[in-house]
């Protein structure tokens, strides 16, 4: 069975998006070689990146562009030669190479992707698909980058949920830029 596995960054604050879905703050230094390297490597995995509609959006309007492909193009490799899915009810088409669009209904569509063959699924951003998944207890594994920065106001990953999610820490790695990535299972 595949794992459904999250990774975000979130600020020390606690958000994974500024007001307006600003993300700028989660760009890192550009010349710290660990953290592109870590970057390069989580981009190019073999399994599906799993999305709602405006991380979709997002990430299709950067990743193909030749901006990226000129200044970050080991992470745009990966990115776009990677599987992808999208979760949207109003998009009626998804242009961005290797993306399935699914319509269905979320639990049930992600329950039946988990039984499938193949790498591990991977939530980028997507707050509202996060918040939903793990209350149903479909996510096995959080990857949080935590940064080193405060943002004051913006989106949690979990702003939706309803119920308390224990997580017990199974993993930690530091890097040069400040950021320390958190690896998290639920406890039950």
């Amino acid at each position: 069975m595949r794992r459904l596995v999250v990774f975000n960054s979130v600020t020390l604050d606690g958000y994974f998006t500024g007001v307006n879905g600003d993300m700028s703050w989660a760009h890192k230094d550009p010349q710290d070689a660990e953290w592109n390297s870590f970057v390069a490597g989580n981009s190019s995995s073999n399994g599906p990146l799993v999305f709602g509609r405006v991380t979709y959006e997002m990430m299709a309007s950067f990743w193909p562009t030749p901006n990226a492909i000129k200044n970050i193009p080991a992470v745009a490799a990966g990115m776009n030669a990677r599987p992808k899915i999208v979760f949207s009810r109003s998009l009626d088409s998804a242009a961005w190479n290797n993306t399935t669009l699914v319509k269905g209904e979320l639990t049930s569509e992600m329950q039946r992707m988990k039984q499938e063959p193949g790498g591990d699924l991977v939530i980028l951003g997507s707050g509202s698909i996060v918040s939903q998944l793990a209350q149903v207890g479909l996510i096995d594994e959080y990857q949080i980058a935590l940064a080193p920065v405060v943002l004051g106001q913006g989106r949690t990953m979990f702003e939706t949920g309803k119920e308390k999610l224990a997580m017990k820490l199974t993993k930690t790695r530091t890097f040069n830029n400040g950021s320390v990535l958190l690896h998290y299972e639920p406890t039950a």
